[in-house]
């Protein structure tokens, strides 16, 4: 295993997380077993996440930061270490995302990363690779904290009826998925529109794009790759992306006839009253 004292922890937020780690943790007197035991892990686990290794879920951090009276340190650099773990050219928007006031995407394919239940998400992540599947599933769910906000942003979906039907991850898992999106229903700032199949040729045919805006930048216009990502400021094509969405949102059904949809899709195609 490194030498922890081999860790520069202004190189990452994962080495500083585990900087911090050891230092409390050694301040606290404890071995890497016995503060597994308290906050019920293995010692190995500690020694990984203290030598940068493998980075900590928000559980854990809850139970370190609780058991070395950290007073919210290790919980505060929690959602940087999770947004690191992100895929660097991702890892802009992420942040942009973060501040945004309005948060407008088109999806073709997938339920909105904002939206997607951990399960959902670990299908989706695991399809290449399953190395560091935990992280990334975390890093993911982590930029949903934005919602739960005393100041949310009003975020505003519309999902191609595909990704309905497209089953992801298996039965079950698509019922829990197309469940949490009802569940929207109740939550102001959240807007879900279905584009139906009979809506034929629509603005959105070119892919799925997001659109941020936030009151310390100007509009943010996003088309995501297969391993890349764009991010543009241009005012022009912000605006041009803002023609496609409204073009979208009035080809889309309505947000009561969108959940119906969902729900319909629910019962008849994965089993179960939502």
């Amino acid at each position: 295993m490194a030498n922890i004292s081999e860790l520069d922890p202004s190189a990452s937020p994962l080495n500083y997380y585990g900087y911090e780690l050891r230092r409390l943790r050694k301040a606290a007197s404890l071995t890497l077993n016995q503060l597994g035991d308290i906050i019920f892990c293995t010692g190995s686990l500690i020694g990984q996440i203290e030598t940068a290794r493998k980075a900590p879920t928000r559980e854990l951090t809850e139970r370190a930061d609780a058991a070395l009276g950290a007073d919210g340190a290790l919980l505060r650099l929690w959602p940087l270490v999770a947004r690191s773990q992100l895929p660097g050219w991702f890892q802009s928007y992420a942040e942009m995302e973060a501040k945004a006031t309005h948060i407008h995407t088109f999806q073709a394919q997938l339920v909105d990363g904002l939206l997607q239940t951990e399960e959902y998400a670990r299908a989706v992540l695991g399809v290449l690779t399953k190395d560091r599947l935990d992280e990334r599933v975390a890093a993911r769910v982590q930029r949903q904290q934005i919602l739960e906000g005393a100041n949310p942003p009003l975020v505003w979906v519309i999902l191609s009826e595909a990704v309905l039907h497209q089953e992801i991850g298996g039965h079950e898992v698509m019922r829990k998925q197309l469940t949490r999106l009802l569940a929207f229903r109740n939550n102001d700032w959240v807007q879900l529109q279905v584009l139906p199949f009979t809506a034929g040729a629509h603005a959105g045919m070119p892919g799925s794009f997001a659109i941020l805006r936030s009151d310390d930048h100007p509009d943010v216009a996003y088309t995501e790759g297969y391993e890349s990502g764009h991010m543009t400021f241009n005012p022009l094509e912000a605006k041009a992306r803002s023609l496609r969405y409204d073009h979208l949102q009035a080809a889309a059904l309505s947000v009561e006839e969108s959940a119906e949809l969902i729900a319909r899709v629910t019962e008849e195609r994965y089993g179960e009253h939502p």
